[in-house]
């Protein structure tokens, strides 16, 4: 099959190269993985009567209301509490993304697309940082 040796050599590096790319990868994709899972986003409120923390999914895992949340009508300290948390969903992307592309690289299209994804899921309201959507 192989018209000579050269031609089975260069296949064979070839070969060998491709299965040390995707076992690079995949380590790479485990490390991002372990170090993403371990991330948590905070915010406070401008006024510091509310602080909130949210897991690496983006759920609330803690909320911490300030006495002073007291002196407000409870409207007020429902807005505070869900801005407070979109501040930390925003500090969690920007932890997953400085993440992503610390382990990934900035041009890597893999870590791209998680970027994004994540983006969509934490910030609905935003696109991609190019305006596509």
């Amino acid at each position: 099959m192989w018209a000579d040796e050269a031609a089975l050599d260069a296949a064979t590096r070839r070969l060998d190269e491709w299965e040390s790319s995707i076992a690079d990868r995949a380590a790479r994709a485990q490390a991002l993985s372990a170090r993403t899972r371990a991330l948590t986003g905070t915010a406070r409120s401008p006024d510091r009567a509310v602080k909130v923390t949210v897991d690496a999914t983006g759920l609330l895992v803690d909320l911490r209301l300030d006495e002073q949340t007291r002196q407000h009508p409870a409207a007020h300290t429902a807005r505070q509490i869900v801005a407070t948390t979109r501040a930390a969903h925003a500090d969690l992307l920007r932890q997953l993304t400085e993440a992503t592309t610390q382990t990934l690289g900035d041009d890597d299209p893999a870590g791209r697309a998680i970027i994004d994804g994540q983006r969509r899921r934490l910030d609905p309201g935003q696109g991609p940082p190019d305006g596509r959507r």
